[in-house]
């Protein structure tokens, strides 16, 4: 059972599988020297005639413990070179897929794979590989040593070898699709788990948490029957292997108790062919053992290959011009599901669509802002613009270059996007702010945090020191988003989109925000998309997107003066917060 493209895929590893073997096969021979000396001292008639050949068996079984030694460090060199390697290429896969992977990946079986399922492939070079090829040598080479001793018992034992490959060709056939069935249940139910984990706020807020511990059984139960069905199959294999392997011993040995009693062969003779005996089929029944891991592990290399070999997104080769960017959109339209062009024209098509027709410039020293209600395409938007996502119709140009045609890391460097949902690591303020730009002195990352006046907050903590906790946990939900607005700050981008960046904060975060959002306007090309009108007053132009067309642009004063849907907005959520604001007051 070897798979060619996951050896071609580990060629480091293949050396260190070739000096396990040499090591293994020179350990048999040493073990094979040890048993002649030991049958030929024990033949001796007097204790002088015996010590030198049980010295010799001696030195033979010590030389042999040394190769394996040797064979189990060679052993290890093998699998953590693959995982290392089967790792960073999975990785470097997700690199490229950025951040739209989820849209192709799961994320609980990206993790299954990087981690269960490659630690499964370190058996199968580790030890199934190695296992297999020194199975192939064990059995003619004993073949030849045990021949001039007792040709029948070698031609016997010879004989009996080829069952347990056999045996294990057999298996696999019907192992395969179980395997593979086992391997999607255990990916179900990972999925289930990490999203129970990641929503357990929301489960227990709304009270729904025992309906999905109810799909937890469900899930754990079917794995459960699925893994017992493997361990019942590899149980049943393992008894029917270890029958013939230590069948063919007890009948090698069998033979040579006959022979040693019809004094055809003699004393030292027949201890040699039952020592050897057992010699002719552990080979075998450990590649019996292991092949049962390397199984789970090929099961898990198919779902990896799968993932390796998904083609990315078309890339281009262009960079965007040096300067100042003026970033544009034509007749843009985008759906999330895109229609067939055979299938027949369904009317209710157009209203499944994000994106709609879409004209919009966003230039530097411009405040642009898309407001609308939720689901109108204003998030769509802001992913087109930062490449988060491609398949849409009309034409987006960066710096007078479609976007279609820029490499795919140069966009980046130029376009930042803020969201509410923007991600603090564990570490220190520092380390998350020298994301953005690596050389930044302490001063550089000091006036960031100023800009974005969270600067007085940090200092009294630690200032730059200060460590953070996983996902900001240490920080409110303004002092997070106004960190990541510092961030964001100190890449200095040619272009900026802030995607809902002050959602769910107190107005004091809000008014921080903006104000730093508004200074940046005064020189970079900003797009702005709030739900809080009262944030987009200052905009030098403010789209009114709905269902995934503009309906409405221009000047706050200019909209209101319409009379049309964006002021009949403004006057309801004036009204709101003139109402709660009286509340407060009371």
């Amino acid at each position: 059972m070897l798979d060619r493209r996951l050896m071609r895929f580990a060629k480091r590893a293949n050396r260190y599988v070739f000096l396990h073997v040499l090591l293994q096969w020179a350990g048999l021979l040493l073990g094979a020297a040890a048993v002649f000396a030991l049958a030929a001292g024990l033949g001796r008639g007097s204790a002088g005639e015996m010590w030198l050949p049980l010295a010799a068996a001696a030195a033979a079984a010590g030389l042999r413990a040394l190769c394996g030694a040797g064979a189990a460090r060679a052993s290890f060199l093998a699998s953590s070179g693959v995982k290392r390697r089967l790792r960073q290429a999975l990785y470097e896969k997700l690199l490229a897929f950025g951040p739209s992977y989820t849209e192709v990946f799961s994320t609980a079986e990206l993790l299954q794979v990087a981690t269960e399922g490659v630690d499964q492939l370190e058996s199968y070079f580790g030890k199934y590989l190695p296992q297999f090829f020194f199975s192939l040598l064990a059995p003619p080479t004993l073949f030849c040593l045990l021949a001039p001793v007792s040709l029948p018992a070698a031609g016997l034992l010879l004989a009996c070898t080829p069952l347990i490959p056999l045996l294990i060709a057999m298996i696999r056939r019907m192992a395969k699709k179980m395997l593979k069935r086992h391997w999607k249940s255990y990916v179900t139910l990972g999925d289930v788990f990490l999203e129970n984990i990641q929503g357990m706020t929301a489960l227990k807020v709304y009270g729904a948490d025992g309906a999905r511990q109810a799909r937890m059984r469900t899930e754990a139960e079917s794995f459960r029957r699925s893994t017992m069905r493997v361990l019942r199959m590899q149980l049943n294999s393992i008894a029917v292997m270890d029958l013939i392997a230590y069948g063919g011993g007890a009948a090698g040995v069998l033979l040579a108790v006959l022979g040693y009693a019809n004094r055809t062969l003699g004393l030292p003779e027949a201890l040699t062919v039952t020592l050897l005996a057992v010699e002719f089929f552990l080979p075998l029944r450990l590649l019996g053992s292991y092949f049962h891991i390397a199984m789970n592990g090929l099961s898990a290399s198919d779902r990896m290959f799968q993932i390796l070999d998904t083609p990315l997104p078309a890339d281009g080769s262009e960079t965007p011009p040096a300067g100042p960017l003026t970033v544009s959109l034509r007749d843009v339209s985008f759906s999330y599901a895109p229609v067939d062009p055979g299938a027949p024209v369904d009317p209710a098509g157009p209203a499944r669509a994000a994106l709609s027709g879409v004209t919009l410039t966003l230039a530097p020293g411009r405040l642009v802002s898309l407001v609308g209600p939720s689901g109108g395409g204003k998030s769509t938007v802001a992913a087109l613009l930062s490449g988060r996502r491609g398949g849409y119709t009309g034409r987006i140009d960066v710096g007078g270059t479609e976007l279609r045609a820029l490499a795919r890391e140069s966009l980046p460097r130029r376009v930042t996007l803020v969201t509410h949902e923007d991600f603090v690591f564990a570490g220190t303020v520092a380390d998350n702010l020298r994301m953005a730009r690596p050389d930044a002195s302490d001063e550089a990352l000091t006036a960031a945090l100023r800009q974005a006046q969270i600067w007085d907050f940090l200092e009294d903590k630690g200032g730059l020191s200060m460590d953070l906790a996983a996902r900001g946990a240490n920080l409110s939900g303004g002092q997070r988003q106004r960190l990541c607005l510092a961030r964001a700050l100190l890449r200095d981008s040619d272009v900026y989109l802030f995607d809902e960046a002050t959602s769910n904060i107190d107005a004091e975060s809000d008014e921080a925000v903006m104000a730093a959002v508004r200074a940046l306007a005064r020189t970079k090309a900003v797009l702005l998309i709030s739900h809080r009108l009262a944030n987009v007053v200052t905009s030098d132009q403010i789209c009114l997107l709905e269902h995934g067309v503009v309906t409405e642009s221009g000047t706050h004063a200019a909209l209101l003066a319409r009379g049309g849907a964006y002021a009949r907005l403004w006057a309801r959520q004036t009204e709101l917060e003139q109402y709660a604001k009286g509340g407060a007051a009371l």
